[in-house]
């Protein structure tokens, strides 16, 4: 399982350390794409292959778009030795990520966020929201 918040910066050559934690569970490559919320989406390659099983699954009328916006910016990663991976630049864009960016584990993946705008989301979590969210979830 994917837990924790970790804060690096984007490197001028669009490089992230990513966390070792979440290296350790998501293997030696995984892959980044898209993300909705306008954050990035870290997927080991065994849940990558589980979620495209399951796209594949539904009616093309229904999958189309998801499968245009998840697989065609997805890139496998390998961290470098000092556990570094590229973000290419359209993903870089995507997520606005330009210095400073956090790295969450988000159960079966990752995000990556720009800092910012990680702080203004978990602003606009509150209790109320949690509640029924909670409710729906039969805790």
């Amino acid at each position: 399982m994917l837990i924790g918040e970790y804060r690096h910066s984007v490197d001028i050559k669009g490089r992230v350390n990513f966390p070792v934690k979440l290296r350790e569970d998501l293997g030696d490559r995984f892959i980044v794409t898209r993300g909705l919320d306008n954050c990035l989406f870290v997927y080991s390659l065994s849940e990558w292959k589980i979620l495209d099983e399951r796209i594949r699954a539904m009616p093309m009328s229904k999958s189309r778009g998801i499968q245009r916006f998840l697989f065609a910016s997805a890139c496998e990663v390998e961290p470098d030795k000092q556990g570094r991976i590229l973000i290419p630049g359209h993903l870089r864009s995507h997520a606005g990520l330009e210095r400073e960016v956090v790295v969450i584990g988000a159960s079966s993946r990752a995000e990556i966020w720009d800092q910012a705008r990680w702080e203004e989301n978990c602003g606009s979590l509150t209790s109320d929201t949690m509640i029924t969210a909670m409710d729906e979830l039969g805790f």
